[in-house]
């Protein structure tokens, strides 16, 4: 284990590529965010969209687990889930959470703070309506975060979606949907040598976004 510790420790990497200055950044975290992230896409980052969502219980027990960004504007950060699964559960219990995008490539870090609200159905259904048959079928077939006793199981309910809807349109479970992270605090993370990384964070005032730099 004491070689393995040496080993961790000697994993480190120098950031270089850009700077970040809170006197040019855009006026407004969403216009940033959107500049950031066509440069990912661009940059050809791997699941440029991905996502680290982090909730809590409501008595502050917190767990995280990546899932993929799907709509952003000066509203929120939009993603979907089952309403039954154990984020679900959280949100209703504690709506606030966090967001954390990583693009290695751009040595960059985005960090969202805010409050959860449910989409509004009807956009719901047009996204659902987006998604692949085999995407829209498994919606239907999987308990989200509930014990199985085997990949049989999740076939044998797949196979029962498959039947109910044969030569039909798959619609929008009830139980299926989007969630919007209305922010709050939006941090940009350029990595820059010797740890002195840039940090540039938008605080949501009344009247506004109030523009800040942070220690690194």
């Amino acid at each position: 284990m004491d070689d393995m510790k040496e080993f961790i420790n000697r994993l480190r990497s120098e950031y270089s590529k850009e700077s970040l200055d809170e006197s040019t950044v855009a006026k407004s975290p969403e216009l940033q965010f959107d500049a950031w992230f066509r440069e990912a896409v661009e940059a050809k980052v791997h699941e440029s969209n991905a996502m680290v969502l982090s909730t809590a219980s409501r008595d502050g027990k917190p767990s995280a687990r990546v899932v993929l960004l799907r709509n952003y504007s000066a509203e929120g950060f939009v993603f979907y889930t089952n309403y039954n699964s154990r984020k679900a559960q959280e949100i209703a219990a504690n709506p606030f959470a966090a967001l954390t995008f990583f693009w290695p490539e751009l040595e960059r870090q985005v960090r969202v703070e805010g409050r959860l609200v449910k989409q509004q159905a009807e956009e719901s259904d047009r996204y659902f309506m987006s998604r692949p048959r085999s995407s829209r079928l498994g919606a239907w077939a999987s308990p989200q975060s509930e014990l199985l006793p085997g990949r049989e199981a999740l076939n044998e309910l797949l196979k029962k979606a498959e039947e109910r809807f044969k030569d039909q349109e798959v619609p929008r479970p009830d139980w299926w949907g989007g969630y919007v992270l209305q922010p709050d605090r939006v941090e940009f993370w350029q990595g820059r040598p010797s740890r002195l990384h840039d940090r540039v964070c938008y605080m949501k005032q009344e009247g506004g976004w109030h523009v800040g730099r942070l220690a690194p």
